[in-house]
């Protein structure tokens, strides 16, 4: 189905659900086929969900938004749903993500609340109610890279032994970033799915890929994200400050702070790889320039790490 006759579909779905006049405007999109619309009555604005069924199913996101809602982690409410036609009704957060607000007066408070909820997530959220990440996907992550950066972005052709080399590097990755401890991995914590809140700030979005995984995972998406960059002793704080938390909250046990930090600078790697692949995808396959204005700050993370 074409994105006007959607158009039509949902509009239909709304009037039955609110009953009032309103009003629809794009809100925005995301890296997969959701879109996201606000709608606006005279009293209330409300952002909706258009997850096409034959492209993205919402059962995930709506599993993972019960999960999170219920422990006090601040996700949006849900109002209607419609799992047949692919539609959510959903609370507004408002417009001001993370990457519209940070800046170097506010940086601390902010990263200091979302560390907060990531802290809830991984003590709170029980680790048989997500799938794993496991090494396959892990990996399968990482060949990302090869396949879209190298070879179709860059036009690079590898030779077979920088290519076996490769793959042994993936290998040796995913193995090191399954030896940390495992916790619920929201898998996209970054300041373009952060809302600044007034209260139970942030308000988190995006989070239907949720597995449990490393540790680090979220944290590096958090502090190394691929829209925003931050002083190395900026992040270096922050990552002190989760580990002091993470510490005392028993989710790591006996573990030095440089040990910690190379299990980051580690799960850095591989999220790094995945990004540049998929950053590239979407220019390629799916037409959505947009995110190779930033490939040079992943690459640089990469080359950092």
């Amino acid at each position: 189905m074409d994105s006007l006759k959607r158009i039509d579909l949902l509009r239909d779905w709304l009037s039955k659900k609110l009953e009032i006049n309103f009003s629809i405007s794009a809100a925005s999109s995301d890296a997969s086929f959701r879109r996201y619309f606000r709608v606006r009555t005279i009293e209330d604005s409300f952002i909706v969900m258009d997850a096409p069924p034959q492209n993205e199913s919402i059962e995930a996101f709506l599993k993972i938004s019960q999960i999170l809602n219920s422990i006090n982690v601040n996700v949006p409410d849900i109002y209607e749903e419609d799992e047949a036609l692919g539609f959510i009704l959903m609370q507004d957060f408002g417009s001001d993500t993370y990457l519209d607000v940070l800046n170097d007066d506010n940086q601390q408070r902010l990263y200091s609340d979302s560390i907060g909820s990531l802290i809830q997530m991984q003590k709170l959220v029980k680790k048989d109610l997500c799938h794993s990440y496991t090494q396959r996907i892990l990996f399968d992550e990482m060949s990302l890279f090869i396949e879209w950066y190298l070879k179709k972005y860059k036009k690079i052709e590898l030779t077979y032994k920088e290519n076996e080399m490769l793959l042994a590097c993936f290998e040796t990755i995913s193995k090191k970033v399954l030896s940390q401890e495992r916790f619920f991995v929201h898998r996209d914590y970054h300041s373009r799915n952060l809302m600044n809140q007034k209260s139970n700030n942030p308000g988190i979005l995006d989070f239907q890929d949720a597995l449990v995984g490393p540790v680090t995972y979220d944290l590096v998406s958090l502090l190394k994200d691929a829209y925003i960059e931050w002083d190395e002793e900026i992040v270096l704080d922050h990552v002190v400050r989760y580990w002091e938390k993470a510490k005392i909250n028993n989710l790591i046990t006996n573990l030095e702070f440089s040990t910690f930090y190379k299990d980051f600078e580690c799960m850095g790697i591989q999220r790094h790889l995945k990004i540049l692949g998929i950053f590239a995808r979407l220019s390629i396959r799916d037409n959505k320039n947009q995110y190779l204005e930033s490939i040079p700050l992943v690459e640089k993370y990469l080359m950092d790490a």
